[in-house]
């Protein structure tokens, strides 16, 4: 097996996009200009240094958000699952880059974990420097039926953009990247094998409170109630046994600089294993945490 893919990118539900500007701002970071899709769909990105980066998903036209879920578009389809079922905040999928959508939709296919029709489009994206240029990608999608609120899918970027995203990629509290991506999920082991796959990872590890795949830039971990409340004092529903997209552990160079910048702007966060703690709320819709990288 190749190398696994690494980590593009996190889907973050929200109810409005300019209250998720306003919420992340004042957590510090430096949100990209908003950018639509052309299914109804729109988006605040927050570029990292790392290359990953978080995807504030808002809807800008629910007839056309339904219009595509109808005509079979799985992104927009388990979008639309997500709000109905767990509300309009919430992480709703990991995304991982890769150089071949259709390699990874036929090894979906393969694996019993193809989530539906590929979905090819383009849209037009707004460059720091006020120029414009059109961003092109292909998706190829995995999910589990036992799991149906959260997703995975593999983007590839057909025609890659020239621009220079440094001045997006600075923020003001100090993340330069993407750690961890937190799953919660009664019993982890079940989904070990999925996340494994839809990663191209090479190996599920056991760890204290559940399972890990590590990707070449951050590590999927899935964690049992008892690990999301050891770790991140996180109450999980013990009704749902699917899985859940639950935190983004990011990393910072300095967490005094980090924690300097919420207290500054009246932001509740906690410390709890050498790690600064802010709760889910809207406009945010994970944990976020943030650690010094080692």
């Amino acid at each position: 097996m190749s190398e696994a893919h690494p980590l593009d990118h996190i889907v973050l539900p929200v109810s409005n996009i300019r209250l998720a500007r306003e919420r992340l701002g004042m957590l510090g970071f430096t949100v990209a200009p908003d950018a639509r899709h052309p299914f109804g769909t729109e988006n605040a990105c927050i570029f990292f240094a790392d290359e990953t980066y978080l995807e504030p998903l808002g809807v800008a036209s629910l007839e056309l958000h339904e219009a595509s879920a109808r005509k079979g578009n799985v992104f927009t389809a388990r979008d639309r699952a997500f709000r109905f079922r767990c509300g309009e905040d919430g992480l709703s999928a990991v995304v991982f880059a890769t150089g071949d959508a259709d390699r990874d939709h036929a090894r979906f296919l393969g694996e019993k974990i193809n989530g539906g029709e590929m979905l090819q489009f383009e849209r037009p994206m707004k460059m720091p420097d006020g120029s414009e240029a059109t961003a092109a990608f292909k998706l190829a999608f995995a999910v589990d039926l036992r799991a149906p609120d959260f997703f995975f899918f593999t983007c590839q970027r057909v025609n890659p953009l020239p621009a220079d995203r440094r001045a997006l990629q600075v923020h003001p509290n100090g993340v330069g990247g993407i750690a961890e991506i937190v799953l919660g999920a009664p019993d982890p082991k079940a989904f070990g094998p999925f996340v494994r796959a839809a990663a191209h990872g090479l190996t599920v590890i056991n760890e204290a409170f559940g399972v890990s795949v590590a990707t070449p830039n951050a590590r999927i971990i899935v964690l049992s109630p008892d690990g999301l409340d050891a770790y991140f004092d996180i109450s999980a529903p013990s009704d749902d046994r699917g899985l859940r997209g639950v935190a983004v552990v990011f990393k910072v160079g300095d967490l005094a600089v980090t924690e300097a910048h919420l207290a500054a702007n009246g932001m509740t966060y906690t410390r709890k294993n050498n790690r600064i703690l802010v709760k889910a709320a809207p406009g945010q819709g994970a944990l976020f945490a943030f650690e010094e990288k080692r």
